[in-house]
């Protein structure tokens, strides 16, 4: 199989049909992580016919309505393919994007979100909603009632906050959940709802030669708290937490292994450098684990569902940084993933961690629960006010060294739009 698809990709492009341009794609995105992580590309397994089943399986397991979007950078033009589970792949060929006019406008949205200020005006959020969505959403998203999005993006693209893509009156993150994907024949397309199981959480505040991150011990009492103990008879997860030099690479295998988790949370520093995978890393207490090593981990053990890594930072626009971010879960072997793009102000990611959690399990998809994190930050609903963090269910005392940046405006996409689920919507 993977030689036939080698073959159909070495086509023209005028032989090939729909379908194999489609394989064949697909199979180009696949060598590209290979290579970057220096293993064999799988087998492209699933065509436009089988997407499009697995995307009506899940939508009809779920409640939702997903399709799939790839954006693929083609040197003198943008490739753009839609497919939905009615199955027939919607191509879009924009040959007024080319690759330059396309980075430029990505740098100038990153300079528009990184602001922590709320702006009136996002010509480059504008931009690239014009050429990423507009070509489908009236005639295809709308028509259909697509809710939510997979992006497999390639390079140039695989770093933008696609959360802040902006139509003019609305973000996308108000029409859809969205998640990013390495390929579609990448990801896992199984679905067990999440129910309450075990959460691993652990961080470090303080480093030797790193920023602190103060805000870590409140956000992992504060995201045991809600998950073992505010949520219905029942419906109550179980959970250990370890800070500081509870954090070692000996405690995360030993606690992997004896407590099978459903989901790991570590909130520290993980960054996502240019070159080699093992120049990327998450810095534990004692030590780092970098990207190449990640597979060496027990992480895909059958009950993990989830990884979030909340204060990452990437090198955005670098192509191979952005690569290593793009496939976090797929390294990691877990079904999903949540990250950060840039390392996000640590108050904001106290307020976006607690609403995620308070919605995680409780929607049917966790890429929902996400949406519904950012859009309470948003619209106002997660806020600071003194010395406390309000959220809908509830406050949160905010730790009195956090107390100067917990002012700041939630709403700004600075604070929500870099967070990212990573893979399997679901």
């Amino acid at each position: 199989m993977a030689l036939a698809i080698a073959a159909l990709s070495a086509l023209p492009a005028s032989a090939q049909t729909l379908s194999e341009k489609v394989l064949a794609m697909e199979q180009g995105l696949e060598e590209d992580f290979a290579e970057y992580f220096g293993g064999e590309p799988m087998a492209v397994t699933q065509g436009p016919n089988e997407i499009a089943a697995t995307l009506a399986r899940m939508g009809a397991e779920t409640g939702t309505n997903p399709a799939v979007i790839w954006v693929i950078p083609r040197g003198d033009h943008l490739h753009l393919v839609l497919l939905t589970a009615q199955g027939q792949p919607i191509v879009r060929d924009l040959y007024d994007v080319p690759d330059d006019l396309l980075r430029a406008t990505v740098n100038d949205f990153m300079i528009e979100t990184s602001s922590v200020v709320p702006r009136r005006n996002r010509p480059a959020a504008q931009k690239l909603h014009e050429w990423i969505i507009e070509p489908y959403e009236a005639e295809f998203l709308a028509a259909q009632g697509i809710d939510t999005l997979l992006f497999c993006l390639g390079g140039g693209v695989r770093g933008v906050p696609l959360a802040a893509l902006h139509d003019g009156e609305q973000f996308l993150i108000e029409k859809y959940s969205l998640t990013r994907i390495p390929a579609f024949n990448l990801i896992q397309t199984d679905y067990t709802p999440l129910r309450p199981g075990n959460i691993l959480a652990m961080g470090a505040s303080e480093f030797d030669t790193q920023e602190p991150l103060p805000a870590v011990p409140t956000e992992l009492s504060s995201i045991l708290s809600e998950l073992r103990g505010t949520r219905p008879e029942g419906e109550n997860w179980q959970g250990r937490s370890f800070l500081n030099q509870g954090f070692t690479l000996p405690n995360l295998r030993l606690w992997l292994r004896a407590q099978s988790p459903t989901v790991v949370h570590l909130a520290t520093h993980a960054v996502f450098e240019p070159g080699d995978p093992s120049n990327s890393y998450i810095q534990l207490w004692d030590s780092q684990l970098s990207l190449d090593d990640m597979r060496q981990m027990n992480w895909n053990s059958p009950s993990l569902e989830l990884l979030v890594l909340s204060a990452c930072r990437t090198a955005v626009g670098d192509d191979e940084a952005e690569l290593g971010f793009a496939g976090l879960a797929l390294q990691s072997g877990v079904k999903s993933a949540l990250a950060s793009l840039w390392n996000v102000d640590d108050a904001g990611t106290l307020a976006l961690m607690n609403e995620f959690y308070s919605h995680l399990g409780q929607t049917t998809t966790k890429s929902e629960a996400l949406r519904q994190a950012q859009l309470a930050m948003l619209r106002g609903e997660a806020r600071f006010e003194g010395d406390q963090l309000l959220l809908p269910r509830g406050a949160v005392t905010v730790p009195s060294d956090l107390q100067t940046s917990a002012g700041a405006d939630l709403s700004s996409p600075y604070y929500w739009a870099g967070f990212s689920l990573i893979s399997s919507p679901w």
